[in-house]
């Protein structure tokens, strides 16, 4: 599977993103997916991950009650509404696939990513 990940851009800190992901096959439902993130000079972390019908969720502590995961199977689409953002969340976002049934926060246990958008939330 192909993921495109867009929808970053630069915002005050307060405001609100909402990141889109398009992927690409027939079997989209099939597959977990996940946003993460990499600030410079950082390491990949979790950010979100929703189950193949979007009905079980999961988030980072960073994020939760902040931002929220969505899917649409038809559209074949992730989503990460991202509010109340502040400089730390500053960081390249990628959305990744795993061709599994549970949710997973490990980066190693995703199997295609995408490109990633890049997110700067200024002071």
């Amino acid at each position: 599977v192909q993921l495109q990940a867009f929808g970053g851009g630069l915002v005050k800190a307060g405001g609100s993103l909402r990141l889109s992901c398009a992927a690409s096959g027939r079997t989209f439902s099939t597959y977990v997916m996940g946003w993460f993130r990499q600030a410079p000079g950082k390491e990949r972390e979790f950010v979100a991950a929703i189950g193949w019908s979007g009905g079980s969720t999961y988030y980072a502590g960073s994020v939760k009650g902040r931002f929220t995961i969505s899917r649409d199977n038809v559209k074949s689409s992730v989503y990460l509404q991202m509010n109340s953002l502040n400089p730390e969340d500053t960081a390249f976002y990628y959305c990744a696939a795993r061709a599994g049934t549970y949710i997973s926060t490990g980066v190693e246990q995703y199997d295609y990513w995408g490109q990633g958008t890049q997110v700067t939330v200024s002071s």
